[in-house]
């Protein structure tokens, strides 16, 4: 059985994500867009879907990241988080597999950083479906 959450139906542009993402405009809109926008510049084989009702990245048809728009704060998240080295200290949450980095616009994120946790969440999720084709 797959510990890979999969996609076949992702896109590599999602009309459904264009949507979403007009309709959260604002300071929230602004950074859930910005970091969507890093996870789809990870790779050519980034396909994309709005999963639960937050826009979903993905790695071919793994997910990998996704960003959520609260009233107050943008989770940019990790389906396999709690896998992941975060030697910034960044990630929160207790999930058996997922965490989040929350942002707020009133406060700063180190972006450098963020954008190296996402980078190594797309390469680790890359690594997994490797692996899980040679077994099968």
């Amino acid at each position: 059985m797959s510990r890979l959450f999969l996609f076949p139906d992702s896109l590599p542009r999602d009309p459904a994500v264009e949507r979403w993402m007009r309709t959260h405009s604002g300071p929230v809109g602004a950074i859930a867009q910005h970091w969507f926008s890093v996870m789809r510049s990870c790779g050519s084989d980034v396909r994309e879907l709005l999963h639960d009702g937050h826009p979903t990245a993905c790695a071919g048809e793994a997910a990998f990241a996704y960003v959520n728009a609260f009233t107050a704060h943008v989770n940019v998240g990790f389906f396999r988080g709690a896998e992941l080295d975060d030697p910034d200290g960044l990630l929160e949450g207790s999930g058996k597999f997922m965490r989040h980095v929350k942002l707020k616009a009133d406060s700063s994120v180190d972006a450098a950083a963020l954008t190296r946790l996402i980078e190594s969440a797309y390469r680790d999720m890359l690594a997994r479906v490797q692996r899980e084709s040679r077994r099968t």
